[in-house]
């Protein structure tokens, strides 16, 4: 069924209207009639079962909302990637998966050894771009609120953000780390907000790593095989799921 993300003031009673985009999606791109069920999520963690009664042409769409309920597809943990850029599409990629894996925020950032750099000129298109493969995402995969990618911030402001949320891994192939899973079982229950830091292809340098564990971070290993960047923060958030939503223990 199709799914949208609205802001709470498009609903009035048990009347929502959707516009823009989605109305134009919904007119033109699935061609959808009168009578037809759409679900509607408010980014409060409701969700609005819905039955479409009207178009105002492409440029808006009138729905009649039956039943409203809490959402429950939503994950116990609120995770924050933070991504050193890789390099060509790979990030598109990452904020795909991860928003799958439930993701509640994605922010990219510099660092040393990262090839691609930021164009001030072009980030706020860039960052406008992302957040409809999140977007997309989201809706594909069912989530009911619409995580957010951040502009790409620097190494510093990286740290400073990850230091905010009461975990921190520090996702690490070098010296003195401790395996996830030890970590997680350790550190995880009771906890709610989550930091995961993701290096590019060139991983982090030494005194970023250092840097990384004096700020409080923990620094975690990720078996014994060298995963590809695109490919870490999937594993990493997919052991989170596991652990917090799939394991069978009362999270």
């Amino acid at each position: 069924m199709p799914r949208f993300f609205i802001r709470q003031t498009q609903v009035d009673g048990d009347r929502i209207t959707l516009r823009g985009d989605d109305a134009h999606h919904v007119a033109r791109s699935l061609r959808m009639a009168l009578g037809d069920a759409v679900t509607v999520c408010d980014m409060q963690g409701n969700e609005y079962a819905c039955r479409i009664n009207g178009f105002d042409d492409d440029r808006g769409v009138f729905l009649d909302v039956l039943s409203v309920k809490a959402a429950e597809n939503e994950p116990p943990l609120r995770i924050r990637l933070f991504q050193a850029l890789p390099k060509g599409d790979k990030l598109d990629t990452i904020i795909q998966k991860a928003v799958e894996c439930g993701v509640s925020e994605i922010i990219p950032f510099e660092s040393e050894r990262c090839v691609v750099r930021v164009k001030p000129e072009a980030e706020t298109r860039k960052t406008e771009r992302r957040q409809r493969i999140a977007e997309e995402a989201a809706k594909q995969c069912g989530r009911s609120l619409l995580p957010t990618v951040k502009a790409t911030v620097s190494f510093s402001e990286m740290m400073r953000l990850a230091a905010d949320d009461e975990l921190c891994l520090f996702c690490y192939e070098g010296d003195g780390t401790e395996a996830l899973g030890t970590v997680l079982k350790r550190e995880l229950r009771g906890r709610t907000g989550i930091s995961v830091i993701i290096g590019s292809e060139g991983g982090f340098s030494v005194t970023e790593a250092e840097r990384i564990c004096e700020s409080g971070a923990l620094a975690v290993g990720l078996g014994k095989r060298i995963l590809r960047t695109e490919t870490a923060s999937g594993f990493v958030l997919a052991c989170l799921v596991y652990a917090s939503e799939l394991d069978g223990n009362d999270w």
